[in-house]
């Protein structure tokens, strides 16, 4: 029996498909610039966070002690999106289009080894919040300024922003127990079908 070039045995038997399938499975591809895009934008973002790092080492001396948390409030924005685009070009690309073989790797990512569908939306859910609430302090870090009419901000738009980063933790709420109802849910079809399976064997 032939081996395979990474060691392990062939299937017995490849599964053949249609041309129509063939087509439709293969379309998955036309994502791939789809991914190598938000490659290019990562590295945008890595010239953004070179520049605002320079912009803020150049002034360290002038700027004062708010001027300086909001600058690298700022710098960890740009990580976080930058941690969001790796997280939807890695997952996205295992999950949608082809794996990665990244098993035994030292570099693999802990979340990279149990990554679907539902479990990538809520990661994205979670980034999303994290980056609202940087963007959230950065506001209520320069609406101190509101009473003396310094700064950029109003209470409306204070407001709104405050309630547009609530429901996006309400949102992350709502995928996370959707995606547990819907687990538990297959969880017991896979239960009883099991209990059925040893119920047809006893008879």
């Amino acid at each position: 029996m032939s081996v395979t070039s990474a060691g392990h045995l062939p299937s017995a038997k490849a599964k053949v498909l249609s041309p129509i399938a063939m087509l439709i499975f293969g379309s998955r591809w036309l994502q791939l610039p789809l991914y190598v895009g938000l490659i290019i934008a990562q590295g945008v973002y890595v010239v953004l966070f070179l520049k605002e790092l320079w912009h803020l080492f150049a002034h360290a001396f002038d700027f004062s002690e708010q001027q300086i948390m909001l600058a690298v409030l700022g710098l960890i924005d740009v990580v976080m999106i930058s941690n969001l685009l790796v997280m939807v070009i890695v997952g996205g690309y295992e999950t949608f289009v082809s794996r990665l073989n990244l098993q035994g790797h030292p570099d693999e990512p802990e979340w990279l080894s149990h990554v679907n569908a539902s479990v990538l939306k809520i990661k994205l859910a979670m980034a999303i919040i994290g980056i609202s609430s940087i963007h959230l302090l950065r506001t209520f870090i320069e609406a101190g300024g509101l009473a003396s009419g310094k700064t950029g901000y109003t209470e409306t738009g204070v407001m709104w922003q405050t309630l547009i980063h609530g429901v996006f933790i309400l949102s992350a709420i709502g995928i996370a127990m959707v995606d547990k109802l819907s687990n538990a849910s297959i969880e017991g079809a896979r239960e009883g079908a099991r209990e059925g399976a040893r119920q047809h064997a006893a008879n």
